[in-house]
């Protein structure tokens, strides 16, 4: 399997939630979907709920992505499994993609799902925080890969290589001391207050507190990456395109980089000039044929 430390002809495709910008992110049949469409690699990111399963969710409520409500952390799998978390999308899904009612997943879901891909996928996992039950979020997880077979040194469980995001600062930290750096994947990106108030409906001090906090972390990850402390970059797309400097510093210091979210022609072609090693896209069939009409 491509190891985070070896070079490749390409930058590896992770597909975003699965290939959401075709189905309903996080769905079985986004995963489904990412895995024919050849990705190298699909992103996930990970909620405890109520009974402490780990669970395949972005937001840390259910209004968004689901006809439920309320916060992920106060329900349990068994109520999770009774909500449509894929019609809100509008896509058909083929029957070989599952039901209505296989649509939710959880981590243990994912992981038979790409050991029956039939070749070698990585998977990075995106602890979400804040979380209320913070870094029993992680312990959790690692419990859960140990139990699969996974093998915390090269970082692969049968066919599948993963690595671990986060942007959360005590999240970094505990995996830095839990496993080797390669496969540490600091997550950066600049803090808006306008959109953060905006996105979160929040008033001007709660935004700010907000912010606040998120601009503590975000320099605690760039020192990160500054010190060569985590083995991979995560910017977003956006802070790719605005700090050049600090990027091709952190590319000439070794540093392995993994870019949310490259939807766009301009932004894959941006990242392939600079040597990006990694693309995370909703639309990993397009990225890939670009980067192959483009070789």
């Amino acid at each position: 399997m491509t190891s985070p430390e070896q070079k490749t002809s390409r930058p590896l495709v992770y597909a975003h939630r699965g290939a959401s910008g075709q189905f309903a992110e996080h769905t079985r049949a986004a995963y489904l979907q990412a895995l024919a469409d050849g990705a190298d690699g699909v992103e996930c990111d990970v909620h405890l709920t109520a009974d402490q399963h780990a669970v395949l969710l972005h937001d840390d409520t259910l209004d968004r992505t689901s006809d439920g409500t309320g916060s992920v952390a106060d329900v349990t799998l068994a109520e999770l499994r009774e909500l449509d978390f894929s019609s809100w999308k509008g896509a058909q899904i083929p029957e070989e993609y599952g039901a209505k009612s296989e649509q939710f997943l959880t981590l243990e879901e994912l992981l038979e799902i790409l050991r029956g891909a039939g070749r070698e996928i990585g998977l990075a996992i995106e602890f979400k925080h804040p979380s209320p039950y913070r870094l029993k979020l992680e312990e959790t997880v690692m419990e859960l890969l140990t139990a699969e077979g996974w093998d915390r040194e090269t970082g692969l469980l049968d066919n599948i290589l993963i690595s671990f995001m986060s942007f959360s600062p005590d999240s970094v930290e505990y995996l830095l001391e839990t496993v080797p750096d390669r496969f540490v994947c600091q997550l950066v990106d600049d803090v808006d207050v306008l959109v953060l108030r905006h996105e979160l409906d929040l008033g001007p001090i709660a935004g700010g507190t907000l912010a606040n906090v998120l601009r503590a972390a975000q320099a605690s990850g760039e020192k990160n990456l500054d010190e060569g402390r985590a083995g991979i970059a995560g910017p977003g797309i956006i802070y790719v395109r605005e700090h050049s400097r600090r990027i091709n510093e952190w590319l000439n210091n070794g540093r392995r980089f993994r870019v949310w979210t490259v939807d766009s022609a301009e932004d894959v072609e941006l990242c392939a000039e600079l040597g990006i090693h990694e693309i995370t896209s909703n639309r990993p069939a397009d990225v890939l044929a670009q980067l192959a009409a483009d070789s």
